[in-house]
């Protein structure tokens, strides 16, 4: 079976293909390097011994997506991981957003209609439940108004993808995952954003070794038991592992129908301050921080209800918190040795 992943040099899309490939799937990736390295493939090669086809392509460019599906019309699933992914940089520049994370689903959708049957994952987020009244966070909870355009584009993805599946022979899991932190275990491949990090664990890893002078924690004044926003951290190994079980149940047509949904958590939400600290034990050394604004977007908690991974996909989460910490030190040191 061949599948296509798209962003696949990325950071979650990167772990995913290494599973693909362990379970004996071909993999094309497609990814612009908008946020990623070429050497990204080099590190897939030395786990798993494999060098990957890859083609550099801007998914916003049509007919290049439908050269690609003419050049590859035997692709059996397709994984879309390629988006723009931070909260804070949507709100700034929304319309690069709603064009990169809307338009290139549109094309890749208009592209697999045409085939008799395809199978679609998409890579969603627990953004498109907003700030959930309730937790931990049901599939069946509500899909509020969103904080952010990144998870408008998340909600919006979603609906077209639903859309589309009721006239076409699309059948799709959306996954929509908290929080991925953590790198493969070999430390040949983790997550290495370019330029200042978006994202909370980077930023902790890179403050560790001395890259940033310090972390800011964007407010202490939230209703959560220390004043920090509360977030749901995973592991990217154990959420790679629920997209290929994920493609699998597709492929062996055991989806009950076109489209369905699956948070992918821990089931435990954990705080910035819990998670600094965490940090700290794992390296052995204080990590210098200071309190700052609330950030435009964030939302005050998230975390998972996984009932239904686990009991429907047969998927749960390993890692602790601590383990998936130690996996990004350990990639950090190594990446900046």
């Amino acid at each position: 079976m061949k599948i296509l992943v798209t962003g696949g040099l990325g950071f979650i899309g990167s772990h995913t293909v290494v599973e693909l490939q362990n379970q004996g799937f071909e993999v094309v990736i497609i990814d612009n390097l908008s946020n990623t390295s070429l050497s990204v493939l080099d590190g897939i090669a030395n786990i798993t011994g494999i060098n990957t086809a890859f083609e550099k392509l801007d998914l916003r460019e049509k007919d290049k997506v439908q050269d690609f599906f003419k050049r590859h019309h035997d692709i059996d699933g397709v994984i879309h991981f390629a988006a723009s992914k931070a909260v804070g940089e949507s709100v700034g520049n929304p319309l690069l957003y709603y064009e990169n994370n809307i338009n290139t689903l549109v094309y890749l959708l208009q592209e697999l209609q045409k085939k008799p049957e395809a199978n679609f994952i998409f890579s969603s987020s627990c953004t498109v439940y907003g700030q959930a009244e309730k937790m931990p966070i049901t599939e069946d909870a509500s899909i509020q108004t969103a904080m952010s355009p990144y998870g408008n584009t998340k909600q919006i993805g979603e609906e077209i993808i639903t859309d589309a599946a009721k006239v076409t022979n699309i059948n799709s899991i959306l996954l929509r995952y908290f929080n991925p932190i953590g790198a493969h275990s070999s430390a040949e491949i983790g997550e290495l954003p370019l330029g200042v990090p978006q994202n909370l664990v980077p930023f902790i890893t890179q403050t560790g070794l001395g890259l940033r002078q310090e972390l800011s924690v964007y407010g202490d004044d939230y209703p959560t038991p220390d004043g920090t926003a509360v977030r749901d951290y995973i592991h990217v190994v154990d959420l790679a592992k629920a997209h290929v079980i994920a493609m699998q149940r597709l492929l062996n047509k055991k989806n009950v129908e076109k489209v369905e949904i699956f948070n992918l958590g821990t089931g435990t939400g954990s705080s910035v301050l819990e998670v600094i600290h965490a940090f700290e034990k794992v390296s052995s050394q204080k990590l210098p921080y200071k309190i700052v604004a609330r950030r435009e977007g964030d939302i005050t908690s998230a975390y998972a209800n996984t009932d239904k991974a686990n009991n429907i996909l047969g998927w749960k989460s390993q890692s602790t918190l601590e383990e998936a910490l130690a996996s990004a030190w350990k990639w950090e040191q190594k990446v900046r040795s």
